[in-house]
């Protein structure tokens, strides 16, 4: 899917990134330009940028921070 559509950055290509060592959202920012023009795709492009570094190992042994979204819930 298209994340960054200023930049036509995918997921896939998000992914290749964190597969290659970027290793930090602002080195991801700087190699492919996500989420510097307009900027509403910044939280998806994080979302999808964190769980590419936890799934990649990364993170392991305290070695990163990832950003968690809250989760919140409304009783109507």
């Amino acid at each position: 899917m298209i994340v960054c559509l200023c930049r036509r950055i995918s997921d896939r290509d998000i992914r290749s990134q964190v597969a290659s060592g970027v290793s930090n959202f602002e080195l991801l920012q700087d190699e492919t330009g996500v989420a510097s023009a307009c900027g509403c795709c910044h939280d998806c492009a994080r979302e999808v940028f964190d769980a590419a570094m936890l799934k990649s190992g990364a993170c392991q042994g305290g070695g990163c921070q990832v950003a968690v979204s809250p989760v919140v819930m409304y009783r109507s």
